[in-house]
């Protein structure tokens, strides 16, 4: 059975793979994990790069704490991201330590709601001691967290058993991962042929940040991604399972008191069946609300795409209707969640497989 993970950039599809080689193929060889070193401190460079972008767009540099925060500052700057054999001196991480623990600094970096930082930034950088050490090895979790733009399509495979009631024995699963970046899109149509399942993450926490490329709402171009990617008749037989997922950093907006509805006005006049006494209920309502925008995408009747060969043109709803879309919420980083959701994400690629094999 094969699978694709689609997304838009920087939902998490890379880390789901990863995740796929912890929990069935054996985790990362020591080798693998001398390998991920550089691009862990490029992880580091590109946060306070970005965090030092973060301090420009407040206007917040001149109010640095200290002198030796200034100077720390001017040395960063002068670093170009686009070397891509810098050398990680001592010198660059004790800069990017003392620049990091400065009050103003700290201060920016919770203020960093519309400007985007990577997700991992806080991470890799309240671990900055660990890293910078000569016999550095990354643990599961460092990978986890790990960066890289994805620019070609990468592919695990393992096999998993079937449960006695589908059938027992083992199934094996290809799973692909394709880069979410604008640019990387037309390569998708190279493995479409044949997916039995498609996986599309959602990056929920990305609903007040805009994409690098040109300043669209991210959680709005995931909307759109979804809506093309659905009606694709190149998948007009492929199951699809949405991952709501970043989770965990979605709470953290949410309890910060980030309003949604800024971004998503109808957000005000949604109506919830969660517990207004629950002491999670704005995010559970964020959640719902988030969810409920993709559902109705499989829902409609796509008619701005009718005249399109790319795409279905469903001639009525309920034609629509009969292709199913499960969902799950996830954190991608949290090996325990993805383990649980896949034991779910199996059994569903499974009955969806027996069901178009009872109709053939």
């Amino acid at each position: 059975l094969s699978s694709m993970f689609i997304g838009a950039a920087e939902s998490g599809k890379t880390t789901i793979i990863k995740q796929m080689k912890i929990l069935h193929v054996q985790g990362f060889s020591d080798e693998e994990r001398k390998e991920k070193v550089d691009e862990i401190r490029t992880n580091l460079l590109e946060a306070i790069k970005e965090i030092i972008e973060n301090l420009e767009h407040l206007k917040l540099c001149s109010a640095l704490t200290s002198e030796q925060s200034q100077a720390s500052l001017d040395y960063l700057n002068s670093i170009d991201l686009r070397l891509s054999d810098y050398q990680f001196s001592d010198e660059f991480y004790y800069h990017t330590k003392n620049l990091w623990n400065d009050e103003i600094v700290q201060k920016s970096y919770q203020q960093s709601i519309t400007f985007h930082i990577m997700d991992s930034a806080k991470y890799f950088l309240d671990r900055i001691d660990e890293i910078s050490q000569e016999d550095y090895i990354p643990t599961d979790n460092d990978i986890l967290r790990c960066r890289k733009r994805t620019s070609e399509i990468q592919k695990v495979e393992f096999d998993v058993k079937v449960p006695l009631k589908y059938g027992g024995g083992v199934q094996s699963f290809w799973m692909f991962d394709v880069g979410g970046q604008k640019g990387e899109r037309r390569k998708w149509i190279q493995v479409f042929d044949g997916i039995t399942a498609v996986l599309f993450l959602v990056a929920c926490s990305t609903f007040d940040t805009v994409l690098r490329e040109d300043k669209t709402n991210r959680l709005q171009e995931a909307l759109t991604l979804f809506e093309e990617v659905w009606c694709s008749r190149f998948l007009r037989d492929s199951g699809f399972i949405l991952f709501f997922n970043k989770q965990d950093i979605l709470r953290e907006k949410i309890d910060k008191g980030i309003d949604l509805s800024v971004y998503f006005p109808d957000y005000k006049t949604y109506d919830t069946s969660e517990n207004r006494r629950d002491s999670l209920y704005e995010y559970k309502k964020a959640r719902a609300f988030i969810r409920d925008k993709f559902l109705a995408i499989t829902k409609k009747v796509p008619e701005h795409r009718k005249y399109s060969t790319d795409y279905i043109y469903y001639e009525n709803v309920e034609e629509s209707k009969k292709k199913e879309c499960f969902w799950h919420y996830t954190t991608a980083t949290d090996t325990d969640n993805i383990k649980r959701v896949f034991q779910d994400v199996h059994t569903m690629i499974l009955v969806m497989n027996i069901s178009k094999i009872s109709l053939t």
